[in-house]
């Protein structure tokens, strides 16, 4: 607790090491001894005009009389200031915050309590829509980086007094600011205060991204091939499912929103779902489930049937595969691991570069490995048929492409070294790590694995909205165990 003006401006300034963006305006109060007061902001943090109509103008104008420290401090608080955002503290750790996040924060010499004032001006991104998740119909806004911002568009979509955000600070040097989200009659207490626990148990220097506490909210001796957290950039699907028990944790600086529990099914869904008739809805996400099977599988059975099993192909397709394999040099699991890995190598380079040189990339991809490779029979037409069809599929579900890549270099390896029985055992030990994965104490599978006929209105094909809001299911009901009621 600091006991003077002076003691808070040497103490910031050998904290900041005398940075030249820490700004320490002093001002003389009209009072008959004519006491001191500072105000405290960091270069580019606050807006500078609002900051002088909200707080400096009136302060230098009022007339405090024979008031002490304390009292003016008060005076400051409940008459002074005409900004709507005050927060009166004590401590350094909640000033280093406060001027951190772009608050300017207001000391009168003398007086324990601080005063910090809302007057946020620093440049941000605004709302546009978010690339990652397109949609045909439904709203264009999505997340960006400032917190304030991201909780205003879900309190605006959301107005109920039953949507509660509780601010959580994480990161020892970046004192990340989080806020946990939820609706309080439909998420599970138990759920929130496991949530508040793991991210008390966060022990990182530096919080910059959302993916940082991914490994922290997951529940512990699962699979980590798929996530147990969801991550969205849209508030409407973050809305829809706050009301289904989740809870939103948002982070400052990121325009990405985590929601938990996450489970399987809902990497199949997608917000132009519900805005469509039911029977396209329920088209569109078979189209997704086999898209996914055949970006994970198609390499894997092409290299098990050409290598171990050619009787499975029809006639015509084998004797076109046979004549196309003949005349290339490699062997088919090393052709399919050789052209599966200059994709993506493509796919990555063409994410780095600048935009202008985008097309390059993909003149350059399609002469050197589509047309060249295969005229001069270093890789045959069908492989390259294949590898590129499932690669196609894999960009259906987007946010299963990391799993969807592992795997499907893991069933190539596995084909072409046992065959289908090997793509077959693979695959019921990918089932049972799935099977056995929990997020928050829910199922992963749910609901699928558990079985449930009740929720499966919405997996495979999704039931019409007189159904579906007949009665909202909470996702703690999927927990096959008493932990989360």
């Amino acid at each position: 607790m600091y006991n003077s003006l002076l003691e808070i401006t040497k103490d910031l300034q050998e904290t900041f090491d005398n940075s030249a963006d820490l700004t320490v305006r002093t001002l003389i109060l009209q009072a008959p001894e004519r006491r001191k007061a500072a105000v405290i902001t960091l270069e580019g943090m606050v807006d500078k005009e609002g900051l002088a109509q909200a707080a400096i103008n009136p302060l230098m104008a009022y007339r405090f009389g024979s008031q002490t420290p304390a009292q003016m401090v008060d005076t400051i608080l409940y008459t002074v200031l005409a900004s709507s955002d005050v927060t009166a503290f004590e401590g350094k750790e909640q000033l280093l915050t406060f001027i951190s996040s772009g608050f300017a924060v207001i000391t009168v010499d003398g007086a324990a309590k601080m005063i910090a004032v809302g007057a946020q001006g620093f440049p941000f991104r605004g709302v546009s829509e978010p690339e990652s998740e397109v949609v045909q119909r439904g709203s264009r806004e999505g997340f960006t980086e400032p917190l304030r911002v991201n909780m205003s568009l879900i309190r605006r979509r959301l107005k109920s007094p039953e949507l509660v955000f509780e601010q959580v600070t994480v990161g020892k040097k970046s004192r990340t600011q989080l806020m946990l989200c939820y609706l309080r009659s439909a998420a599970s207490p138990k759920l929130v205060e496991q949530l508040r626990e793991r991210l008390a148990a966060c022990d990182l220097e530096t919080v910059l991204a959302a993916g940082y506490l991914s490994e922290y909210l997951e529940d512990p001796h699962t699979s980590r091939l798929f996530s147990g957290v969801g991550i969205s950039e849209r508030p409407d699907t973050v809305c829809g499912k706050l009301t289904e028990g989740r809870v939103a944790i948002i982070a400052d600086g990121t325009p990405a929103v985590m929601l938990v529990p996450h489970l399987f099914v809902e990497e199949f869904q997608g917000v132009d779902d519900y805005s469509n008739r039911s029977y396209y809805a329920a088209f569109i996400r078979t189209l997704k489930y086999l898209s996914f099977m055949v970006s994970v599988f198609l390499p894997a059975l092409y290299t098990a049937f050409a290598q171990f099993h050619p009787e499975y192909f029809p006639t015509w397709i084998l004797i076109k595969t046979a004549s196309s394999l003949s005349q290339t040099p490699l062997p088919v699991t090393l052709e399919v691991l050789l052209i599966t890995f200059v994709y993506e190598i493509m796919k990555e380079a063409g994410l780095r570069i600048p935009k202008s040189l985008g097309h390059a990339v993909s003149i350059v991809g399609a002469l050197v490995i589509g047309e060249s490779a295969v005229t001069a029979g270093i890789i045959s037409s069908s492989t390259l048929m294949v590898v590129a069809t499932a690669a196609i599929c894999s960009y259906v579900t987007s946010p299963l492409y990391p799993p969807v890549t592992m795997l499907r270099f893991m069933l190539v390896i596995v084909a072409g070294v046992l065959g289908l029985w090997g793509i077959v055992l693979c695959t019921a030990l990918v089932l049972i790590s799935m099977c056995s994965k929990t997020s928050l104490g829910v199922p992963y599978l749910s609901s699928l694995s558990p079985f449930s006929l009740r929720t499966m209105r919405d997996v495979f094909v999704r039931a019409s909205w007189k159904k579906l809001g007949k009665h909202t299911i909470k996702v703690q009901n999927f927990a096959e165990t008493e932990e989360i009621k």
